[in-house]
């Protein structure tokens, strides 16, 4: 495994990290706890949940088989999309929400600290001052040893920085966002600022839903087991030209003697200011696919080649984006 620092900060973390958006959905309670020892065996230590991946029980089920291997992996979960409905105070990144999540993750998780906490979204409602002074709260609890920014833009998370550096708070030492070659638009102001500011990027999505894989081949078609087939939402990200790039991604794959998975991983493994690329998996199988995205080199040529069949892909829409409305 290779390691690197999260950031400017001093925590080194796996460059391939572990989702667990399909803990107790996709991959029932025993598949997950599988998958979670094999990346912790495998050299992976970055290990990502939030506290409304399904429902709650992704963190359950991780604080259930970490149990005697806390001290192996950096844990790192997040708050601020809908966690209520039925509440006013459900969701954001007031103090109330941020204080009243932390405390239930961590139950959930079963420990009494997180490594990163990350904001899963910015919040257009509350004072960046709230959020910012809330965090550092939580770390000097020692309760969060680093916090996080996700889909942040790039002016949020510039402001955001300031203020910080103004008032003496803890700085935000990464930012999670989709990134990928099907979703190059992070490189237009994202990628340059966490460069200039010394911020961590942590792509998710980083095969685009799957569609990177090379199993669609079609609009229409949806592989039996595959996300399209048991997400019916995931089809809007079916359009033509999404499918066309999975295609030539494979095709460049097997010229090059590489699965197409691994590829797309390695591409964004060598991108600027990338930390670690967060990856699901619903097998053990499929971390070993994802695994072999480490032993890739992407020389001159082959950067060249992925350069020409995603470039189109800066100035397109986001592949994705998680916003409170």
């Amino acid at each position: 495994m290779k390691y690197t620092y999260l950031g400017r900060s001093g925590m080194q973390v796996s460059l391939l990290g572990l989702g667990t958006n399909s803990f107790g959905k996709r991959a029932d309670e025993q598949t997950s706890a599988r998958i979670l020892h094999h990346a912790i065996d495998s050299g992976i230590n970055f290990i990502d949940t939030a506290n409304i991946y399904a429902g709650t029980e992704s963190e359950r089920i991780i604080g259930q088989a970490l149990k005697g291997r806390r001290d192996q992996v950096v844990l790192t979960t997040k708050a601020g999309l809908v966690a209520r409905s039925d509440s006013p105070n459900g969701r954001g990144s007031s103090r109330y929400h941020l204080q009243q999540e932390l405390e239930n993750s961590l139950k959930r998780l079963q420990t009494d600290y997180v490594d990163l906490y990350q904001i899963h979204t910015f919040d257009p409602n509350t004072p960046l001052e709230e959020t910012l002074r809330t965090l550092d709260d939580m770390v000097r609890a020692g309760k969060v040893r680093y916090i996080g920014a996700s889909n942040y833009a790039a002016w949020e998370l510039m402001k955001a920085l300031g203020i910080s550096d103004l008032r003496g708070y803890e700085r935000f030492v990464s930012n999670h966002f989709s990134y990928s070659l099907a979703d190059r638009t992070p490189e237009r102001e994202l990628v340059p600022m966490c460069l200039d500011q010394g911020v961590g990027i942590i792509p998710y999505f980083p095969l685009a839903g799957g569609i990177l894989t090379g199993k669609y081949t079609e609009k229409s078609s949806a592989p039996a087991g595959s996300r399209a087939e048991t997400d019916p939402n995931f089809q809007r990200f079916l359009e033509d030209h999404n499918v066309t790039l999975g295609q030539q991604v494979a095709d460049l794959a097997a010229e090059t003697g590489h699965a197409p998975s691994a590829l797309s991983i390695a591409w964004l493994m060598n991108r600027p200011a990338v930390s670690t690329v967060i990856v699901g998996a619903t097998r053990t199988e499929q971390l070993d696919d994802n695994l072999r995205s480490l032993d890739i080199e992407i020389n001159t040529e082959l950067a060249e080649k992925l350069g020409e069949i995603s470039d189109r892909f800066i100035y397109s829409k986001p592949f994705a984006t998680y916003r409170i409305e």
